[in-house]
């Protein structure tokens, strides 16, 4: 069993009890129900039909008023009636104000709410049981060191790892900004009688990342009982969830997808996820998956570039680029870091201080005569470059390299053996992201190969490196 921490308040409750939660809160079923498929009970609760349903007939198959939406404004208005939520929102700053941040803090004031040994903290509301009816998820945060190192070569290992140091910076932040407030300090920090661990926070942020739903004209939200339901991606997906004009929530069934009684009723999750991001968000990858879709490798500046700590110190983008699959099957790149990587002085790139009011430094970056404010905006001053061919084929090869270099951490890795702490959920799940990820991995390769071919052919290019016309000259691109 995953570990819950200390807070008692995660005491689940039977799934049975949830039409009893629903009735007396005000969301309605129609045709529907939730509980496990028959026969397929160790996957969990689901969606299911109850009877035969005809989307050009259905209205509505559930609605979940608007005060039960666990999103950011309706967390601003329970902090209204609860001074002790209010207190930990105002008091972790600009974290309690984003989406993220207020819906971790709310899940974890009702566990504390629900504690038998806290008491006086908090206002019982309706969603302070609806998080008992909620499974564990086993996703990779929960998986154990062991099982984790299943995933080395795999783009989902360090994803891991960044959250982990991600989570236990909000934990640190959430503990020093709370420990002078009195029953925080006593019920969640004291050293013999604190409630609250790192693992409790793990479960809040899991509990989210695996349930928030985009929801139209709402935001990130987690909506009670829509959140029950599976994903199943393209043509499989069922039903589709949506907001009425009063802010209600919705689940409809899309045209043409009739159901009969007994059968699951799907949503997306999101079709564009890669399979390392399904794994990661929601601990799971469907039986159809046969690629990877999209990868995100992490990329650095090379420790010998002598702009390499001014670069760092001015980049905006993310370190790294995306590879994805195209429609037909050809993989494709993109990246705003690797332009700011492949440029030097030489080609225009320059970095000047200046002087603040307040009497700082400032670096500021310039490509030729222009200043640049932001390096999101470098490629297309690149592109408009005599020698963009030439960006482009150093991209291409720096891309190219790091490719060859993940394909080569998985095979170092070789075929790891099953040992008997290993659990059969992360075993399958790592052994089929390795596969699906070294396979997009060895496709990539072979397709910037064909861009490095195609950009030798250019006229700029030849002319840079002063490639004669003889078919077989050795290049080197150092």
């Amino acid at each position: 069993m995953i570990r819950r921490g200390r807070l008692e308040g995660w005491l689940k409750r039977s799934i049975d009890d949830l039409p009893r939660w629903a009735a007396i809160n005000g969301v309605s079923f129609r045709g529907i129900k939730i509980g496990p498929l028959p026969g397929l009970e160790n996957r969990g609760s689901t969606v299911i039909a109850k009877q035969e349903l005809r989307s050009e007939k259905e209205g509505p198959l559930m609605v979940v008023p608007k005060d039960l939406i666990i999103s950011r404004l309706n967390i601003d208005l329970f902090a209204k009636s609860d001074q002790q939520l209010k207190e930990v929102l105002e008091a972790v700053g600009e974290f309690g104000h984003t989406t993220r941040g207020a819906v971790l803090i709310f899940l974890l004031m009702q566990a504390t709410i629900s504690c038998p040994d806290i008491h006086d903290v908090g206002v019982l509301n309706p969603l302070t049981e609806y998080i008992k009816f909620l499974p564990d998820e086993l996703l990779p945060t929960f998986w154990t060191e062991e099982e984790q190192e299943l995933l080395v070569g795999t783009t989902l290992r360090p994803a891991v790892r960044a959250k982990f140091n991600s989570l236990l910076r909000e934990f640190e932040h959430l503990r020093t900004s709370t420990q002078e407030i009195e029953w925080c300090a006593k019920y969640w920090w004291d050293e013999d009688e604190g409630q609250v661990t790192f693992e409790d926070w793990m479960s809040v942020d899991a509990m989210y990342r695996s349930r928030a739903l985009e929801f139209p004209r709402i935001g990130d939200s987690m909506v009670p009982c829509v959140d029950m339901a599976n994903h199943a991606s393209g043509d499989a997906t069922v039903a589709l969830f949506e907001s009425d004009e009063d802010g209600n929530g919705l689940l409809l069934l899309r045209d043409g997808k009739d159901k009969r009684a007994e059968e699951e009723i799907t949503i997306t999750y999101g079709d564009e996820k890669g399979a390392c991001e399904m794994i990661f968000s929601y601990g799971f990858l469907e039986d159809n998956v046969t690629s990877a879709r999209m990868m995100f490798l992490n990329l650095d500046i090379p420790g010998d570039d002598p702009l390499r700590p001014a670069k760092i110190a001015v980049n905006s983008a993310a370190p790294g680029f995306r590879i994805f699959e195209k429609e037909d099957g050809i993989t494709a790149w993109e990246s705003d870091f690797i332009w700011l990587v492949c440029v030097n002085e030489e080609d225009g790139l320059d970095f000047k201080f200046m002087q603040t009011v307040d009497g700082d430094q400032e670096i500021m970056t310039f490509w030729g005569q222009k200043e640049l404010e932001n390096t999101l905006k470098l490629k297309s001053l690149l592109q408009q470059e005599p020698l963009w061919d030439v960006y482009q084929l150093r991209a291409v090869c720096l891309l190219q390299d790091r490719v060859e270099r993940q394909i080569e951490t998985l095979e170092e890795m070789g075929e790891p053996e099953k040992g008997p702490t290993i659990r059969e959920v992360p075993w399958q799940l790592a052994g089929r992201l390795r596969k699906l990820e070294g396979s997009m991995l060895e496709r990539c390769r072979r397709d910037l190969e064909d861009q490095k071919t195609k950009l030798l052919d250019s006229g700029v290019v030849r002319q840079y490196l002063g490639i004669s016309e003889e078919p077989n000259e050795e290049v080197d691109f150092s």
